[in-house]
């Protein structure tokens, strides 16, 4: 926020000197982040008159004048041509530094003898941009320095704000703060309304259809105004603070937007329908262009005021071009509203405009502001433009907005700040920045209800309250303490052990950790072509997205994943492993609360091994990853880890996946990714990944199988191989003949598959070694024999099997 020193003197009577006055706002939690003096050092350029002014004799753009400074009369030659004999003009005299470090000295140009410069408003810093050189009033006294004269010397601050300081967002509301702390009044404008014979009821109607997104509706209509230049007082406040002038209608909006801090609008009233305003929320895919002539596609959440109809303004945002003052407009329909605030900010930052209408009202403007504002902006209008207010003033109010109302107490006061602040004097304090303490209500308890006025949305609780009273009764009153502090010793969660366990594994077998937002694009988990009815679409979607593309928070990490290898492998990193151990959130049934789960997932494409002369060409396949997997479920100790095809994720390859088990619990799902989803995300390579759901997992975990004395005895090996329809999976061979390997057995693996030549067709052929041992004797050939009979029967039977 930009203020200057005048502009606050005309509301508050205050004694500090520019230095002081930062100080203290900066120490009352308004930081001043910079001090600039306008006319500072510039006590040289002063009030000339121009007593001749004749064409240069060796230069067709040139004139010679003769200038009278107050004290003699100098000749200086300049380069514009809005200046005559008798002119008064800001003469810069020899010596003179101006903005920018332009340092003034005599000199001849063309011949003639130049002792100064003739000055435009640009070169003093008063405008942006200047058509010749100042024309000044020729009742100012000549000599006296051009500043004082024009009485525009002046400090200008600007303040850095909270987001949580809406009322700070105005002159007046840096006043109050001033006022406060010097215990003095607070003075505001008090416009005088001359009504015209025409009634603005007759020409104009308001109807508000959405109340929530518009509580408030007010406006006022001035008539035969003359759009032009505003005066120079005007001109030169605006650019102090930074605002470019528009024209007289325009700059009054800006100017008491800035002094009252409330947005308004002026409308060319021949283009708003017979004057039907229409509150309402826009139509979808509806276009609009603001007054930056942007076009904008509109969706149906954007609150609009239309004229009937159509949309003439984007609401608390923005005016369209549709209705802009112009230089030959003659009727004016001065706008000034409340608008939700989320409702606001959620257009501005749909559409990309960020204004500083937007600015204040999504922040919170002062509702009870408006009929202030409105009638300080019609008046002015009025006055600047020549223009006649017409009778009465539309105000549509609904509903009116409850003002909070807080029990503050004293003792926690005091507890909070660790200094004890009298009850009168927190009145006192409280009462100074407006709010209303009804002192008929306080009790023997030390107690007072406060009614927090309509322009500090920020005070909701009583330590709000508390952080005022500490604000104004100041920081360095506050007796500087030791905090008192104790050390506890924590257990560290199993889990994030477990956590740490898991990266390690990873990392060391080569893999990359990644971290993602936990935030989504809606669309991105619809790529996973998941069922409709699938818990994961139910996500927690975010109040105030940054954009469409982080609007929900994420319910699996795959899809993150699979958009990290999409960019890598867009950037020529072909050959990956990575992988990501983070929480993922579901809605609750009542889709008010979440809750949340820790996921891994880990995914590899590509090559196996780096490029090397002595390296493999070989790419990544299932097992790879398998293998990864089954060294992270072993690390945890998973009890009956185990792996099944018959049902499996949507977005992986059926057949070439399965889900992850342990007992009955589903601990998660690896394979390939399904070529649909692979062409989802641009991936041009096979891809291999697996999710884990930890929390079961860590369920699951520390089952470790206890230690053995291997036995001093020999131990026996038998091979069979044995014809089995090839739906069957091999994990479902290993689990009967586990179930059948009796006393004697002690391992048993498959070691070869076979399905070519001399297989029957929807067979194969798969070979199982078995160990066989005891722990008390070397076993004859006929007990190992009879032990590996009767499992090889088994298995035959139960799956139908034959022996080769």
């Amino acid at each position: 926020m930009i203020v200057t020193y005048n502009w606050l003197k005309e509301f508050v009577d205050f004694h500090y000197s520019p230095q002081e006055l930062a100080d203290r706002l900066t120490m009352l939690g308004l930081e001043v982040e910079g001090m600039t003096s306008i006319g500072e050092g510039l006590d040289t350029v002063i009030v000339a008159r121009l007593e001749k002014v004749e064409p240069h004799p060796d230069a067709d753009r040139l004139t010679v004048c003769q200038v009278d400074n107050g004290r003699e009369i100098v000749q200086v030659v300049c380069g514009a041509t809005n200046h005559k004999t008798g002119d008064y003009i800001a003469f810069a005299q020899p010596g003179s530094v101006l903005p920018g470090n332009f340092k003034i000295k005599k000199s001849k140009i063309r011949g003639q003898e130049s002792a100064g410069m003739l000055c435009s408003e640009k070169e003093l810093a008063l405008s942006g941009e200047a058509a010749g050189i100042m024309i000044l009033d020729p009742a100012l006294e000549v000599g006296i320095p051009i500043f004082e004269a024009l009485k525009i010397k002046d400090t200008v601050f600007e303040i850095g704000l909270t987001p949580n300081r809406p009322d700070c967002l105005s002159v007046v509301g840096i006043a109050r703060e001033v006022a406060a702390l010097c215990g003095k009044a607070l003075t505001l404008p008090k416009p005088e309304i001359v009504a015209s014979d025409a009634d603005i009821t007759t020409s104009v109607s308001v109807e508000i259809v959405d109340p929530e997104g518009c509580p408030r509706y007010a406006a006022r209509m001035i008539n035969n105004v003359k759009v032009g230049p505003s005066p120079d007082w005007m001109v030169q406040r605006l650019e102090a603070i930074g605002m470019r002038s528009i024209n007289n209608v325009v700059d009054v909006t800006n100017y008491v937007m800035m002094e009252l801090g409330h947005p308004m609008h002026a409308f060319d009233f021949r283009h708003l329908n017979n004057g039907k305003i229409v509150v309402k929320r826009a139509t979808a895919k509806e276009s609009f262009t603001t007054l930056d002539d942007t076009k904008h596609q509109l969706t149906a959440e954007d609150l609009m005021i239309c004229a009937g109809e159509r949309p003439v303004a984007m609401a608390g945002v923005m005016g369209g071009l549709n209705s802009e003052v112009k230089d030959d407009t003659s009727t004016i329909l001065l706008e000034a509203a409340y608008f939700n605030p989320v409702s606001i900010r959620r257009t501005s930052k749909r559409h990309g405009l960020h204004t500083e209408s937007s600015h204040r009202f999504e922040r919170g403007a002062d509702i009870d502001m408006i009929p202030v504002a409105l009638d300080r902006a019609a008046a002015l209008i009025a006055d600047l433009t020549g223009g006649e207010i017409s009778t009465g003033l539309i105000d549509s109010y609904p509903t009116l907005l409850p003002k909070a109302k807080i029990i503050f107490s004293a003792a926690n006061a005091e507890k909070l700040l660790g200094v004890h602040v009298d009850l009168q004097q927190i009145r006192s304090l409280l009462e100074g920045i407006g709010l209303d303490t009804q002192p008929g209500k306080i009790d023997v308890a030390g107690t007072i209800e406060v009614e927090v006025p309509s322009f500090r949305p920020d005070l909701e609780r009583e330590v709000d309250l508390i952080e005022e009273i500490a604000r104004l009764f100041g920081y360095d009153n506050i007796p500087v303490t030791m905090p008192r502090a104790c050390l506890e010793s924590q257990v560290e969660k199993p889990e994030l052990k477990l956590e740490t366990e898991v990266r390690n594994l990873l990392v060391g077998c080569g893999f990359s950790e990644i971290i993602n937002y936990s935030f989504i694009s809606s669309a991105a988990t619809g790529k996973l072509q998941l069922a409709a009815e699938d818990q994961r679409f139910d996500a927690v979607r975010i109040l105030n997205p940054l954009n469409e593309d982080q609007a929900v928070m994420r319910t699996t990490l795959v899809p993150s994943m699979l958009e990290t290898i999409s960019r890598n492998l867009a950037h020529s990193s072909t050959d990956l492993h990575l992988f990501e151990l983070r929480p993922v959130f579901f809605a609750t049934e009542d889709k008010v609360g979440s809750r949340q789960e820790l996921y891994l997932t880990a995914a590899i494409t590509g090559q196996k091994s780096p490029l090397g002369w002595n390296q493999s060409r070989d790419k990544v396949d299932f097992y790879d990853l398998k293998g990864v997997l089954e060294k992270v479920l072993s690390l945890l100790g998973v009890k009956d880890p185990h792996f099944s095809s018959a049902n499996s994720e949507k977005y992986l390859h059926p057949g070439r996946s399965a889900q992850i088990y342990s007992g009955k619990t589903v601990l998660g799902s690896v394979g390939e990714l399904h070529p649909q989803v692979q062409q989802e995300f641009d991936l041009d390579q096979e891809t291999y990944l697996f999710e884990l759901n930890l929390d079961k997992v860590f369920a699951a975990a520390g089952h470790f199988t206890a230690f053995t004395v291997p036995s001093r005895f020999p131990a026996v090996e038998r091979d069979s191989a044995l014809l089995i329809d090839d739906s069957i999976e091999a994990q479902k061979v290993l689990d009967v003949a586990r179930k059948s390997l009796g006393k004697l057995g002690q391992d048993i693996v498959i070691f070869d598959l076979y399905d070519g030549k001399g297989i029957p067709e929807g067979k194969k052929s798969l070979a199982l070694r078995v160990r066989y041992g005891s722990v008390e004797k070397t076993l004859t050939e006929d007990e190992v024999a009879k032990a590996h009979g009767k499992l090889v029967r088994s298995v035959c039977h139960q799956l139908s099997a034959e022996i080769r």
